[in-house]
């Protein structure tokens, strides 16, 4: 029998799939910086346009582009298609991907279920997902490695979300002493850990702390996409808490400048650079900025609602303007972005 607290859980995971479908969730007034930067073209590029070689690595496995599906969802029989979806356009396209986070199935393994997806997804990247916060709440190592034996995943990401705890109404509020249990479980697990922002960005000076603590890579998960205070904001029945959803949808470090802070702070850090990034153009200028790759997540949800199909040909145009980039400013492989001078702030 599930008890009060998996239930809870599930019952969240559910509602945080409809509202980000039904509900306006993006913060307000926050721009994601992107549309402070253009190329530069270049009317001879001298390169062939169908030999631009987008390929990429992460946690040790090729991958065809430098895109991560984003962590999402799971814990929920609806989550479990998407899931699936997901996993297989990820496979087909050779992308990487991250699964939500696994709290719900820690609490509950009936809902494995809804995070497998190894078996159509077998030589992609994935990593699995835990709420650092959960540190403080019960959650040690042997926790973090049932998360990761579950999904045969590469890796475990640890997601920051301390302003949606908060407003969340059964939100997990201690954040205290987060940093050496962090370190913790990159020394004791056998596989490389991230941390993650979940929309509100991380600094140079967080970033940091985290590279010394031994984290592998860091998502920056800037603002200008989703804002989870907004999503809590229609959740809770608080009034108290339904305004301060509002007065924090302004909050975040936009994603260009998180990724550029991040950047200059840790030159060898791996960054996934990820938060209101919508189309690969966008893409493009995250990684000229910085990233070594990009995560998408709310622009996929909807197709991967539907059909593995409907996901292919999004993730196919996604892939498509990337390429297009390139040729525009004649780059023929993903380290001549990176390296490229023909990113401009205007």
């Amino acid at each position: 029998m599930k008890n009060t607290n998996t239930k809870i859980t599930e019952n969240r995971k559910a509602e945080h799939i409809e509202i980000c479908l039904n509900k306006d969730v993006e913060g307000e007034n926050v721009w994601d910086g992107f549309h402070e930067y253009r190329f530069l073209h270049n009317a001879l590029p001298e390169i062939n346009f169908k030999t631009i070689d987008y390929s990429s690595h992460f946690l040790g496995k090729s991958v065809t582009a430098p895109f991560i599906i984003s962590s999402m969802t799971g814990g929920t029989t609806h989550a479990n298609k998407v899931n699936r979806h997901l996993a297989e356009a990820a496979e087909t396209r050779g992308w990487a991907m991250g699964v939500g986070s696994m709290r719900a199935y820690i609490e509950n393994e009936q809902l494995a279920g809804s995070y497998r997806i190894r078996d159509v997804a077998p030589t992609i990247p994935i990593f699995a997902n835990i709420g650092a916060v959960q540190l403080n709440y019960g959650f040690g190592i042997e926790e973090c490695k049932k998360a990761v034996e579950l999904i045969d995943a590469d890796a475990l990401v640890l997601h920051l979300n301390s302003l949606q705890e908060v407003i969340q109404p059964e939100g997990d509020t201690n954040f205290e002493g987060l940093l050496g249990k962090i370190e913790y479980v990159c020394q004791q697990l056998e596989v490389p850990v991230g941390v993650k922002e979940i929309g509100w960005g991380i600094s140079s000076a967080v970033a940091k702390k985290l590279k010394e603590a031994g984290v592998s890579f860091i998502d920056v998960a800037g603002a200008g996409g989703t804002s989870w205070t907004q999503v809590e904001k229609h959740r809770t029945k608080n009034s108290e808490n339904k305004a301060l959803g509002d007065s924090f949808s302004e909050w975040g470090i936009p994603t260009p400048v998180s990724i550029q802070t991040v950047r200059e702070t840790l030159p060898h850090m791996y960054i996934i650079g990820s938060g209101g990034i919508t189309n690969g153009i966008d893409a493009a200028k995250a990684i000229a900025l910085g990233a070594d790759s990009v995560g998408f997540g709310r622009v996929l949800l909807e197709s991967a609602t539907h059909s593995v199909e409907n996901t292919l040909r999004l993730c196919s145009l996604l892939e498509k303007q990337l390429q297009l980039v390139m040729f525009g400013i004649g780059c023929r492989t993903i380290q001549e972005l990176k390296h490229s001078d023909a990113l401009i702030h205007v």
